[in-house]
Parts: structure tokens; C-alpha cells; sequence
């Protein structure tokens, strides 16, 4: 079993704090720049910020969907997804930049050995990059308009 994850990053002329608060706002802003990948979206507690537990199905490619319930952790410069049920954890950070911040999105996971966990290796982080870059192009959408 190894460690499998994909980073993707996005410049968004926007505030360090003012995207950190978006991302953390699970009621309003994680709905409406959630690409179709996400399906049965529900906040379960909280909503906003720290303590906040969502719950959706990710559907990663055709064949493949992860059932995730999510508890979120928030500091000034990161938003930290914790899955129950997998070891599936998505980090969003955020850093200042010459034009606004510089988001950055991982998502890691400890992946299936032998065979399978080579294909999932090499095929899963390329499905969650265009998934990531999505979420991260809308957000970008959302806080330049």
C-alpha cells in the first residue's frame, strides 16, 4: 500500500483571508463551485469553518465513486478535509502572491497494493487533477466576478 495523491494550483486575485473564507463555507460557496463529480452534497453539521462535517459522493471516473464524510479543519492559511470513511484527506492552502493568493489543492491517500494499487497510481491522481482544477477554476470564477 502506498501513499497516492495530485496537487493542482490556481493564482486568484483575491485576498489570502477572503478566499481561505470562501473555501471554509461549506453553506453557500462549496455548492455552487463543486463540479458534477460531486453528487448528494449535504452539510451534516456546522457549515462554516472549523468543525463543519459534509458528506458527498465523489465520483472520480465512470467506474469509480468514493462515498466521503468529510470533518473540516480551518487555520488562516489552510482548509483541511478529513474523510471518515477512507484515509482520504484534501488540504486547500493558501498563500499570498503578487496578484492576490496562490491556492493550492492535495488530496492523498494510502492506495491499494500489487497490480491495482500500480493502475491506481498511475491513473487516480490524473482523474482527481482535473476534478481539483475544476473546483479551483470555479472558485477563481466565483471570487474575480
Amino acid at each position: 500500500m502506498g501513499q497516492v495523491s495530485a496537487s493542482q494550483s490556481i493564482d486568484i486575485t483575491a485576498a489570502p483571508d477572503t478566499v481561505i473564507g470562501a473555501l471554509a463555507d461549506y453553506n453557500d460557496v462549496r455548492p455552487a463551485i463543486l463540479p458534477a463529480h460531486y453528487r448528494d452534497y449535504k452539510v451534516i453539521s456546522g457549515g462554516n469553518g472549523d468543525g463543519t462535517v459534509v458528506h458527498w459522493i465523489l465520483q472520480a471516473s465512470e467506474k469509480r465513486q468514493r462515498d466521503v464524510q468529510a470533518t473540516v479543519s480551518v487555520t488562516p492559511d489552510t482548509v483541511t478535509e478529513r474523510d471518515a470513511n477512507s484515509t482520504m484527506v484534501t488540504t486547500y492552502t493558501v498563500a499570498p502572491s503578487a496578484g492576490g493568493s496562490r491556492v493550492t489543492t492535495t488530496t492523498s491517500w494510502k492506495g491499494a497494493g500489487g497490480i491495482g494499487g500500480f493502475f491506481e497510481k498511475t491513473f487516480a491522481p490524473k482523474a482527481i487533477n482535473r476534478i481539483q482544477a475544476e473546483v479551483l477554476g470555479n472558485l477563481k470564477k466565483r471570487l474575480e466576478n
